[in-house]
């Protein structure tokens, strides 16, 4: 499995309605496309004042191929929605994690 993370700090001024707008119109449109099989939305918990919320916007899909194929054929037209609408209000970075373990345990030791 490959985990797709993309971390965005966005203006505290449109914060909010950014976030509205990722649950409501732009992950739904990326999971549209079929390549991602589950999402979530991550707030980074941070004390530091920079003027602007953190995100972690995470994907979840099959393997590397699907991954590339959806960032080569859909990509550029959803981010430029994105763009459109929150131009010189965030700074995104994107991360491309191979998922190694889930739910692991800690065991106490003995």
């Amino acid at each position: 499995m490959i985990l797709y993370n993309i971390t965005v700090s966005i203006d505290n001024t449109v914060a909010e309605e950014w976030l509205q707008w990722m649950k409501k119109v732009h992950i739904p449109e990326v999971m549209g496309t079929g390549y991602f099989l589950a999402n979530q939305i991550c707030r980074v918990m941070e004390d530091e004042d920079t003027g602007g919320t953190t995100y972690a916007v995470q994907y979840t899909c099959r393997n590397v191929e699907d991954l590339l194929e959806y960032q080569r054929d859909h990509m550029p037209a959803l981010q430029q929605k994105l763009n459109d609408r929150y131009a010189g209000r965030y700074a995104s970075f994107r991360t491309m994690l191979e998922v190694v373990g889930v739910n692991v345990e800690r065991k106490d030791q003995e």
